[in-house]
Formats: C-alpha cells, sequence, structure tokens
C-alpha cells in the first residue's frame, strides 16, 4: 500500500479516540507551560514559534501578504512587506501566549496591563437600559479586554463561538474563557435568543465581524472588494435597539489598549434585509478604520475574499510545479534516459 492510500485510509475508531486526546493534551499541556514560565521567557518562546511558523506555512504567509497589501496598499513589498508579515505571525503567537496565561493573572495584573479610550460608549448605550454589541475584527488581544470588563469594570461578557472538534477541547476552551470571566455560547441556532436575552440583562455582547463563518452573511465591499460578513451585529441591534459599537484591542508594548468607537447608526429604515446590508456596510468602514491603525495585527489568515481562493489556487499550482521541478545538479527526465 503506498504512503498516499495509506492517508486516505479511514482511520479505525480507537486510533481517532487517541489522536483527539492526544490533541486536547497539547492543548492543556500549552497552556499550562505558558502560566508557569516568566513572562520574558514566555515571550521570547512565542517570537520562536512564530518564525518557524512563518518558515513552515508558506499559505498562510501568502494569505497574510495579499491582507496586509489590501490595507497598505501594493507599494508595501520586498523586505518591508517580509517583516510585515513576520510582525503577523508573531502578533498572532502572543495572542495565543497571553489568552493561556491571562486567567491565573491576579486583579492588579489585568488591570496594570490595560489602558482605554472611548469606553464611556459603552455606559453609555448601558444606561439605555439595553446592553451594547461589541464588534470587532480579529486584531490583538481582545480576551485582554473582555477579562478587562469583567473582572475590573464589572460588566459581564459574553461571547459567540464555534464550536470545536472534539467536543472535549471545545468545553475544555469555553471553561478557560470563563476562568476570565466571559461567558461563551456556541454558534448554532440556539445562538440568537441566547444573546437578545444577555442583551436585555445589561451583559455585553462581543462578535468577531470581520469574517464570515459558515453559511449566510451579508455582502460588503471590505477594503475594495466585495465580500461576505457576519449580518448578526447587525440583526441584533435592529431587533433589540442594543447599540453596536466598533472596537479594537491593540497589542500596545508589552499592554494592551482598546478603542471604541461611537455606535453605528442602527435604525429601522425599510426592509429588514435592507436595513441589515446597510448597517453591516456601515460596521464594515468603521472596522477598516480600526485595523488600519495597526494591520500588522490582524489575524486573518484565511480566505476572506473571492480574489483570495482564485489567487490561493494559483500560488498552489505555482508550488506544485517548483517542487516537480528538477535541481540544476539533477538530471531531467531525458537525460536519465539517454544515460
Amino acid at each position: 500500500m503506498t504512503d498516499t492510500a495509506e492517508q486516505a485510509a479511514p482511520q479505525p475508531p480507537l486510533a481517532r479516540t487517541r489522536r483527539l486526546s492526544s490533541d486536547v493534551a497539547l492543548y492543556r499541556s500549552g497552556a499550562a507551560l505558558a502560566r508557569r514560565l516568566p513572562q520574558p521567557v514566555g515571550a521570547a518562546l512565542t517570537r520562536a514559534i512564530s518564525r518557524t511558523a512563518y518558515r513552515l506555512l508558506p499559505e498562510r504567509r501568502f494569505i497574510t501578504e495579499r491582507r496586509l497589501q489590501r490595507v497598505c496598499g501594493p507599494n508595501l513589498e520586498g523586505d518591508a512587506l517580509a517583516e510585515a508579515v513576520k510582525a503577523s505571525f508573531e502578533s498572532y503567537a502572543r495572542y495565543w501566549y497571553d489568552g493561556a496565561r491571562i486567567g491565573d493573572l491576579d486583579d492588579a495584573e489585568v488591570a496594570a496591563g490595560f489602558t482605554h479610550q472611548g469606553f464611556h460608549h459603552v455606559q453609555e448605550a448601558i444606561d439605555t437600559g439595553t446592553a451594547p454589541i461589541l464588534a470587532l475584527p480579529h486584531l490583538g488581544g481582545w480576551e485582554w479586554a473582555g477579562t478587562w470588563m469583567a473582572r475590573i469594570a464589572g460588566y459581564p461578557v459574553i461571547s459567540v463561538v464555534e464550536p470545536l472538534k472534539p467536543a472535549r477541547l471545545f468545553d475544555w476552551m469555553v471553561e478557560e474563557r470563563r476562568r476570565m470571566g466571559i461567558d461563551i455560547v456556541a454558534l448554532g441556532p440556539d445562538a440568537v435568543s441566547a444573546l437578545i436575552k444577555s442583551l436585555r440583562a445589561k451583559q455585553v455582547v462581543c462578535l468577531l465581524a470581520d469574517r464570515q463563518v459558515g453559511r449566510g452573511g451579508v455582502e460588503v465591499e471590505f477594503f475594495g472588494e466585495r465580500t461576505l460578513l457576519p449580518g448578526g451585529p447587525a440583526m441584533l441591534a435592529l431587533r433589540t435597539g442594543a447599540a453596536i459599537l466598533p472596537t479594537a484591542v491593540y497589542q500596545d508594548g508589552p499592554n494592551h489598549r482598546g478603542v471604541v468607537m461611537p455606535p453605528v447608526p442602527a435604525e429601522r429604515q425599510g426592509r429588514l434585509r435592507a436595513d441589515v446590508t446597510r448597517v453591516t456596510q456601515d460596521l464594515a468602514l468603521a472596522l477598516e478604520e480600526l485595523i488600519r491603525a495597526a494591520p500588522e495585527q490582524w489575524h486573518l489568515m484565511q480566505s476572506n475574499w473571492a480574489s483570495d481562493e482564485e489567487a490561493l489556487t494559483r500560488f498552489r499550482q505555482q508550488r506544485r510545479g517548483l517542487d516537480r521541478q528538477p535541481r540544476q545538479d539533477e538530471p531531467s527526465a531525458q537525460q536519465k534516459v539517454s544515460r
């Protein structure tokens, strides 16, 4: 049996169970290590891991290059582009490192590591009787802000997370966020009703809004090209009257800095679908402004536009072509035959 056939063959149930158990153990072990290491050592290890990922993940590197040029313009190229991509990988690795250790930090450490601007928009929204929706990009380290809001500012926080497999891994990650003070609801048919109850109970809802996951979505223009973004924030706001506050949390040196923008207008003007599209488009423009402030911290390393998929297909074809080309010191197939 060939290697390809062996890889394609279905694994027996026991083998799958062992692999899933090892995945859970790997995440748990990594989180435990992050908590035990002194912060300078952990930060240095995180940087080393990010550089390794940069070398070993060419497709992620390619998509990150496209994303940075989309935000910064095509003049970002050469060494400057390479350094920006490395900074993006490092920022993403730091996001995981900070997320692993924040649950074990005391309140004084959480407070010392966070500054903010525009936070009065959150209190103003709560004063209306309905908590706000914080709409965020995958940028920086939003979980630090969520922990600060719940443990220091005293605002209960809830977020939506796509279910992970295996279920044990998802349950563990939910429990980790609860240790931070963040409640989690799984993405699914019951999520909307749960979030509506939370908003009316003055629990701040945090939603990542820069990438559509699964089916649905609203077509808008985002960084110069049409794509799908989640319609959930707009739908919730239109149904409940909750304010949508575009928000970003930046890695600011060794600390974090939260920025809350004024609410996106979200009043009913016509048909619901048209209103959802209009509000989502306005939100997309606000997210662009937040992302442009630190594009290297935008952790969007997957295809997000139709042109990304087309470019990624060409990239894969080119790589396969290079892999098939003989090395300069290796005879070609024709030369081998002539010998």
